[in-house]
């Protein structure tokens, strides 16, 4: 009963003999524990006898000894070889039988989060306490959890997945990820898509944008404020999947077990994979701009949209401002894998770096690096993609990068590279919350 009281002890902060909501919480969000908020309240709630909102120690204990009946025969079934104690071995085994293979490298790390005497192995004493703290109702839903603790989100749309190692290729191993992260990424395209087709109105015509935007309001009405979305949904998922398959492919080959990449290597995948993803699905790219950028009323859909691009152009439209975009993509994909990794990589030695809201603050940097890195190389791409809507756009399709520069310095000054950056960095918010609770919240419900 001593652990258990220290147990009790370490969770009330503030020494008054009682666990709170929001003491039970705080610790809970502090080892990545997923819907924390929830959990801590219907804990107090199932065993809070007397009704005032917080557990002494007896009614603690009661919850205690209900967890230890519930997992004692799943950490024997964990104990594979007998020994008394789950090792890294252990937990890869766990999921290959959930058809997922992890590296040893994540199979060290959720020993880690509950090896308390750092051993590298977790007796029953320190499984108990894990899943105190972590009331997951079965081995699915704590495998879940112990994933979502490896990934977070980063940038507008894209989530980065678990490193896989040289032997897990298959991309059949991504299961409940990416179809978590697919849906969560369509709702949150679809809910700032308003703001996102701001940005496009931005980068073509300037100051001149948001009184196109009224124009269009009143002529299409809300509705006009979701043209181009089908388009972009269809494109962000699979480009993020593809990007981030990549990265983790060139990362098993190039680091193997290696704990750390340099930044020159992080910098390099980045490049590369974010390069290649975007080049796959650049034609999606230049039907979203089109879509955006139709008057109200004008509106066919994406096949009729792509039929007029070919016929009143040619194929190569589809590839319109390509150069520059991916001249944009290798400094912005380079930049963010680099700063995210290499700051992922810091703060989470320190448990104190190790919350959701200081790694959601540390991811928007990452994405504000590589946005501010190549955004004036941006607004020249979708200038280029947007030809036949301007005659600005119109004459930059057809000359260099240098000549696009000069041309937009000339037009609009300096602020011109950077027209609509700040919607850019307003959409970034709401995007990568939704993207992050809802691809834990989807993970969670289809490993049940």
């Amino acid at each position: 009963m001593d652990q258990f009281n220290y147990l009790f002890v370490k969770l009330d902060k503030n020494n008054d003999g009682f666990v709170s909501v929001e003491e039970l919480h705080n610790e809970m969000r502090r080892i990545g524990v997923t819907a924390a908020d929830e959990k801590s309240q219907a804990i107090v709630n199932n065993y809070d006898q007397n009704r005032d909102g917080r557990l002494d120690y007896e009614e603690f204990l009661g919850y205690i000894m209900d967890r230890e009946r519930k997992w004692r025969i799943n950490f024997h079934a964990l104990d594979k070889n007998k020994c008394g104690a789950i090792d890294q071995e252990d937990i890869v085994d766990l999921f290959k039988e959930l058809g997922v293979v992890i590296s040893k490298r994540n199979a060290k790390k959720i020993i880690q989060m509950m090896d308390e005497d750092s051993s590298m192995t977790v007796d029953w004493g320190e499984f108990l306490h894990h899943i105190i703290l972590n009331p997951a109702e079965n081995i699915k839903e704590l495998v879940s959890s112990w994933k979502h603790s490896l990934v977070f989100d980063v940038g507008e749309s894209r989530s980065m997945p678990m490193e896989l190692t040289q032997d897990e290729a298959d991309l059949s191993l991504w299961g409940n990820f990416v179809l978590a992260a697919g849906l969560a990424d369509a709702a949150s395209r679809t809910v700032t898509a308003p703001i996102d087709r701001l940005k496009t109105l931005l980068q073509v015509h300037g100051s001149k944008a948001v009184s196109l935007g009224f124009r269009e309001l009143q002529a299409g009405a809300l509705r006009s404020m979701w043209q181009g979305n089908m388009v972009n949904v269809l494109k962000g998922t699979p480009q993020s999947t593809l990007q981030c398959f990549i990265y983790a492919q060139m990362k098993a080959h190039s680091a193997g077990e290696r704990e750390t990449l340099s930044i020159q290597q992080r910098f390099g995948m980045g490049c590369v994979s974010g390069a290649s993803a975007h080049a796959v699905f650049y034609p999606l790219e230049i039907l979203k701009v089109r879509l955006n950028l139709q008057e109200a009323g004008s509106y066919h859909g994406v096949l009729r949209c792509a039929r007029t691009i070919y016929q009143n152009e040619s194929a190569a439209a589809f590839y319109r401002g390509f150069k520059p975009s991916i001249l944009c993509m290798i400094p912005y994909a380079g930049v963010e894998c680099a700063v995210h990794q290499s700051i992922l990589s810091w703060v989470k030695r320190d448990p104190a770096y190790n919350s959701e809201a200081k790694l959601f603050f540390f991811s928007f940097v990452a994405f504000a690096s590589g946005q501010a890195t190549s955004y004036p190389l941006a607004v020249i791409r979708t200038q280029q993609q947007a030809q036949a809507f301007s005659s600005s756009s119109q004459q930059a399709s057809n000359v260099s990068l240098l000549q696009g520069f000069l041309g937009i310095y000339e037009r609009q000054g300096v602020r011109g590279f950077y027209s609509g950056m700040g919607t850019s960095f307003v959409r970034a918010v709401p995007c990568a919350l939704l993207n992050y609770t809802l691809t834990a919240k989807f993970e969670t419900l289809f490993s049940q």
